[in-house]
């Protein structure tokens, strides 16, 4: 099961979330005060891949290779050779210029810090310490009418049945009508 260890932390003291996926690859997420360094895990120096959101940022180790002056990763959730191959999915003669793709790449990544940040909301609602999957799919469900496959709830999604208005019951009705004289 996904899920990420979320502590809260009292000023001064640091806190940390520890994700388990099924790749057992792991990192760390930060909240609160900024009084801790930034690149250090608990395990060895790290750079940071920081959200850009205050007092919030994950620790994942970053591949040196990959890192900037600065020693931290600009994180991307869509970069630019992805965007390109959906682009091409679509319509392969079509070229998007820089600029729209920053705001698209853009545009993804504060969709995904809004998802983390609800759903963390949502764990420490339920006062849990655990990041589950059913705290992102109910923020998906609920906020964005987004209904993830393959991870399945144990409840069934109700039917939400439209709501008739009078107007439509009118045309209804006469359709009827309509339908009984022949």
């Amino acid at each position: 099961m996904n899920q990420v260890q979320v502590t809260t932390n009292l000023p001064g003291q640091p806190s940390n979330v520890q994700f388990h996926n099924t790749t057992h690859q792991q990192g760390q997420l930060v909240t609160g005060s900024s009084s801790i360094p930034v690149g250090v895990t608990s395990s060895a120096p790290t750079p940071v891949m920081t959200l850009g959101q205050p007092g919030l940022a994950i620790r994942q180790p970053i591949p040196s290779s990959v890192q900037t002056s600065m020693g931290v990763q600009d994180t991307k959730v869509l970069d630019k050779r992805r965007l390109q191959e959906l682009v091409k999915e679509v319509d392969p003669m079509e070229q998007l210029d820089d600029d729209v793709e920053e705001v698209l790449m853009h545009i993804a990544d504060d969709f995904i810090e809004n998802v983390v940040s609800a759903a963390c909301k949502i764990a420490k609602h339920r006062k849990s310490n655990t990041l589950e999957v059913k705290d992102v799919q109910m923020h998906l469900e609920r906020n964005w009418n987004i209904y993830v496959p393959g991870y399945g709830s144990d409840e069934l999604r109700p039917y939400k049945k439209a709501a008739t208005t009078e107007a439509h019951k009118q045309r209804m009705a006469l359709i009827k009508k309509t339908l009984k004289k022949f």
